[in-house]
């Protein structure tokens, strides 16, 4: 490996760790940013309106940085396999990433395995509202998870490259909010 190489690669792994660290999400309590993108659920596209969604409850928003990704294929099946925890408790899930929504037909089906949509944000202008921008100029969004309830509030926030607590703090969070009395 060259040096050049090398330097190439810390330069970016470092500005990759620095975005993580930095990331600064929605605060509970804070309004939830309303839009409508380009979705697919089960290789079906449709237009996804968040305003819509939480006409029928609350919705876990995620954001993830790369359809067929390693961390973002545990975290698709994750939320695929609780997909029916959530509906109990009255929620539905959303993914959110910079992919493009002919990947993302692919991804809905293979990785989310057709049990929730993911919306195609190749603008960023979702994740700059949610502040879920991993690296400026790129399009890759911070693993970061929320919950909003029915009045458009941030419930929850969550954000952690490690995939595998966002489905675990998002129910548990659900649950607080239940428990709550809402």
């Amino acid at each position: 490996m060259t040096a050049l190489i090398r330097h190439t690669l810390f330069i970016g792994l470092s500005a990759l760790l620095l975005a993580t660290t930095a990331q600064a999400e929605l605060a509970k309590g804070a309004a939830a940013p309303d839009f409508s993108t380009e979705a697919s659920q089960g290789g079906n596209r449709f237009q996804y309106s968040l305003n819509e969604a939480l006409r029928h409850g609350p919705v876990v928003l995620y954001f993830y940085p790369a359809a067929f990704t390693s961390g973002c294929t545990v975290e698709a099946h994750l939320f695929a396999e609780a997909v029916d925890k959530f509906k109990v408790l009255g929620a539905t899930v959303i993914g959110v990433s910079g992919d493009d929504i002919a990947k993302l037909q692919r991804f809905s089906v293979s990785e989310c395995r057709s049990k929730f949509p993911v919306a195609a944000d190749g603008e960023r202008k979702i994740m700059k509202a949610y502040d879920a921008v991993m690296i400026p100029g790129t399009s890759y969004a911070s693993r970061t998870s929320y919950v909003i309830t029915p009045d458009h509030k941030v419930w929850y926030s969550y954000s952690a490259m490690d995939p595998n607590q966002h489905v675990a703090n998002t129910l548990q969070a659900l649950e607080a909010w239940k428990a709550a009395g809402h």
